[in-house]
């Protein structure tokens, strides 16, 4: 049974010139009690509308939303057993670290006594014991990032919102944070419903990634069928880079490409092929490599094709056997990597 059930969720607003924009146009999720799931997509795709209606600080115009079978929409925001952690933290400046942890527990009237042994497991779950007599401006921003995950957690929410809270910190820290949020949520043992518009930070934490496009969901899935097995060409040019390619029945590009398809469509396709399932070989698509792009253990190499069409993107490792711009070089591929798009 799910935990959290959104059905038909329809939210439209006006825009400045007099029209209607649906931010989410019939929307359906279901989440499972320990499941970190991912909203991704562009800015605009809808993706924090539908965390702000979960959350209680965005009405919905149609549709539904449960959480253990109640009905969160009956519900006042402060009501509801889930906690958002917010982009900006809206950390309290003038506040202790564990005055900033426990003020929801005060508000409540919870004892000192208690609300002190709450706030110091909470604060050991994110690793900052020993820090809560701290001022907020004392602290690093991974450091604030853990106090406000430390603030939503401390009341035992069944489910735990996070509004992009990574993308204030450098990449370094960012990827440090997207594993130690993982690891947090399995000892949990909750629900995370995480927002973002990066592509590596969904792939990297989630069990399944929910990929969002002008308020409709294009795709939901586990992070390596959406990379492997894209449904659309959205997802396809959206997760990662790819190659794509217009196919006839027999294969063919309208350059001239062949490509081995098992039970190919009677009529045009659309096919892609990632820059890791290309590599050098003997023979094979006959190009010249155009630029070479060093991005640390790997190579990108953009290949055009003699017989025309676009560059093909290849993804090399072996830097010492890799080509030179305006080397010839040939591309093979495994036949079962390439996929076939729906649309």
């Amino acid at each position: 049974m799910s935990l959290l059930s959104v059905r038909g969720a329809r939210r439209v607003f006006q825009t400045p010139e007099g029209g209607r924009l649906a931010a989410l146009d019939g929307v359906d999720l279901q989440v499972g009690a320990e499941e970190f799931v991912t909203l991704l997509g562009p800015s605009g795709c809808g993706k924090t509308t539908l965390l702000r209606a979960i959350s209680g600080f965005e009405a919905l115009d149609e549709g539904t939303i449960h959480l253990q079978g109640a009905d969160l929409l009956r519900l006042a925001p402060y009501r509801r057993p889930v906690n958002t952690v917010f982009q900006s933290y809206a950390l309290f400046g003038h506040m202790s670290v564990a005055r900033n942890v426990g003020y929801a527990l005060e508000v409540r009237g919870m004892g000192r006594a208690a609300r002190q042994a709450r706030v110091d497991e909470a604060l050991e779950k994110v690793g900052l014991s020993g820090l809560g007599a701290r001022a907020i401006g004392q602290l690093s921003g991974g450091q604030r990032q853990r106090v406000a995950l430390a603030r939503a957690i401390v009341a035992e929410p069944r489910l735990l919102l996070l509004d992009e809270p990574l993308s204030a910190l450098d990449r370094n820290l960012r990827q440090q944070m997207q594993l130690e949020l993982k690891a947090l949520q399995a000892r949990l043992g909750i629900a995370f419903v995480f927002v973002t518009h990066d592509q590596e930070e969904a792939l990297t934490m989630s069990d399944r990634v929910v990929v969002m496009r002008k308020g409709r969901i294009e795709q939901i899935g586990p992070p390596r069928e959406i990379y492997r097995k894209p449904r659309t060409r959205f997802v396809a040019e959206f997760i990662g880079e790819t190659n794509l390619f217009d196919l006839d029945a027999q294969g063919r590009t309208p350059e001239g490409l062949i490509f081995a398809v098992p039970n190919p469509p009677a009529a045009r396709f659309t096919a892609c092929l990632r820059p890791s399932d290309f590599h050098l070989a003997e023979q094979g698509i006959a190009g010249v490599v155009t630029k070479v792009v060093y991005l640390g253990a790997d190579l990108h190499l953009y290949v055009q094709p003699k017989v025309g069409g676009p560059e093909l993107r290849v993804t090399a490792r072996d830097h010492a056997a890799a080509p030179v711009v305006g080397a010839e070089v040939h591309l093979g591929h495994d036949p079962e990597a390439l996929h076939l798009l729906e649309a």
